[in-house]
């Protein structure tokens, strides 16, 4: 009876002995000197010259929602397909309600904004009581560029290229 899991328990032992060498050879062999370069953070070949300067919108979580939605649907779709005859009409039931529930989440997501960008999303949008009722400022504006208005992160100390020196 016992024969029968030897090389299970051989398998069992083979992962605890690996993992516990492993910790005991980076213990013995890893470098233990911290420099302030090992000890900077680092990210996308920038070295940070100050903290962040503001959060991520609530908008760039709410896109992120909808890849969510979507790669949820695909785990469920891709198995049906595979498996669609088995299934029957149960299986149609349950992948219509799933949809269903997908679509919803995708309406609210929609409702909520989360695909509008730029000025004309904020023209759509409810005026607040700051605003002035007659003010007679554009939306949209012929000095408002792309190099006006969209800030540059990362090039502090970099030299600019043509484009951007116009």
């Amino acid at each position: 009876m016992l024969g029968q899991y030897l090389p299970l328990f051989a398998l069992f032992a083979l992962a605890a002995l690996f993992a516990a060498g492993s910790f005991v050879a980076s213990g013995l062999l890893a470098p233990r000197r911290a420099t302030v370069p090992k000890l900077d953070p680092y990210e996308c070949g920038i070295v940070p010259s100050r903290d962040t300067p503001e959060r991520f919108p609530v908008r760039f979580f709410l896109v992120a929602m909808i890849f969510i939605v979507f790669d949820v649907e695909i785990v469920l779709f891709y198995p049906y397909a595979v498996a669609r005859g088995g299934l029957g009409l149960f299986g149609l039931v349950v992948l219509l309600v799933f949809s269903f529930a997908v679509f919803e989440s995708f309406v609210y997501l929609i409702g909520a904004g989360a695909l509008e960008w730029g000025p004309a999303s904020k023209s759509r949008s409810a005026p607040s009581p700051s605003d002035e009722i007659g003010s007679d400022e554009p939306i949209v504006s012929a000095d408002r560029t792309a190099h006006t208005t969209v800030r540059r992160v990362g090039l502090e100390g970099r030299v600019p290229s043509p484009s951007e020196v116009v």
